[in-house]
């Protein structure tokens, strides 16, 4: 096997621990021509397609890409911001706070973000951080509910690029964080600021990415996670049964998907009698195409084609600061027992531990 060539080795060096927020991807223009690769990328991974390749290859290639490059690349420009693709914008800044917040809580490591496909890719980022000095690495992807079509494959491209690499580092993965305090206290501060500034609709619906039903029959626990996350948030907003919905959207092919689809469920919402409606996308940590032109336009047209009348799309959590205080707080559970204090930190965490220690000593002897 041939590896990878080794930066220099440079004894004494300190190792430095790195975190990579890892999204889906992105391409790096709204136009055919930039589309095309980065779909190509993306439907060629066996996590996402589990077709026979051979059969794959020639839909692939004789169909889709041909004739949903053009498409796709419209939609694309449909949501592309001044900075560039929403989801790229949005995965930098979160990087960048999570970096600001560590530090304020003083741990010295490295954040950086990569995509799944497309660029900053994984194998880049990685190489990247080997030339640093970076030997303990947290792999974060940005899915909060684990799929073998997500988070799996963000772990295959891990691994696939350390079993090219000679002196492997250390290294974390987070597989989820679907049920995680902070994440579900940063949606319900997203519904309630929403609603405090726009009122609340008749029913709340949360959309997550739809994947085949078969993975559910298969033993891929995404569709109970998604679940947990709908009946934590609804509990933590007081909603009843009754008061919200769980659907999931973007089909693909003839295959029966996880059910109930968010399309078909908003023009019948609307058909009967539901006149506004408040949506979200739980499952997505930032805004994207999916959301952005996928729900808050297309699904909304349908809605109010229906007959519905008012369509309220909520945000993403984007860069909202309680959800890099959420992050933070999942990095900062993987990280523990990486020496990433800084020496005055280290410090003063010793010395309140030792404090804690004296207060409970002096209580054991008062006891006494």
């Amino acid at each position: 096997m041939a590896f990878k060539k080794e930066p220099e080795y440079r004894h004494g060096t300190l190792p430095r621990t790195a975190v990579v927020l890892v999204n889906l991807g992105t391409p790096d223009a709204p136009t055919a021509g930039a589309v095309r690769p980065y779909l190509k990328e993306f439907l060629s991974d066996p996590r996402v397609v589990e077709i026979p390749r051979l059969v794959w290859s020639l839909i692939l290639h004789g169909i889709i890409l041909p004739l949903r490059s053009g498409k796709s690349a419209r939609k694309y420009a449909s949501i592309w911001m001044k900075e560039g693709s929403p989801l790229k914008v949005y995965t930098e800044r979160q990087a960048k706070l999570l970096q600001g917040l560590l530090g304020e809580r003083g741990h010295e490591v490295k954040v950086v973000y990569a995509m799944r496909y497309g660029a900053p890719s994984m194998p880049q980022v990685l190489d990247q951080l080997k030339t640093e000095g970076c030997d303990r690495i947290l792999v974060l992807p940005a899915y909060p509910q684990y799929s073998a079509t997500t988070t799996a494959s963000v772990f295959d491209a891990a691994f696939a690029h350390y079993a090219q690499v000679r002196n492997v580092p250390e290294l974390r993965l987070v597989k989820h964080y679907h049920d995680h305090e902070g994440y579900i206290a940063a949606l319900r501060d997203s519904v309630l600021a929403h609603w405090e500034q726009n009122g609340r609709g008749q029913k709340l619906v949360m959309s997550f990415h739809g994947v085949p039903k078969r993975t559910l029959l298969l033993g891929d626990p995404y569709h109970c996670e998604c679940h947990k996350t709908a009946r934590l948030l609804a509990e933590s907003l007081g909603l009843g049964r009754d008061d919200y919905l769980v659907s999931f959207q973007s089909r693909f092919g003839k295959a029966e998907w996880l059910q109930p689809y968010t399309a078909p469920t908003l023009v019948q919402l609307a058909k009967q009698g539901v006149e506004r409606v408040d949506v979200m996308c739980p499952g997505f940590s930032s805004d994207c195409l999916e959301t952005l032109e996928e729900i808050s336009m297309e699904v909304r047209h349908d809605f109010l084609t229906a007959g519905g009348k008012e369509f309220h799309y909520i945000p993403c959590l984007n860069d909202a600061p309680g959800w890099i205080r959420a992050l933070t707080d999942i990095a900062e559970q993987h990280l523990l027992g990486w020496p990433t204090m800084s020496n005055a930190a280290s410090r003063e965490q010793a010395a309140r531990e030792a404090e804690v220690s004296r207060r409970q000593a002096e209580l054991m002897g008062a006891e006494r």
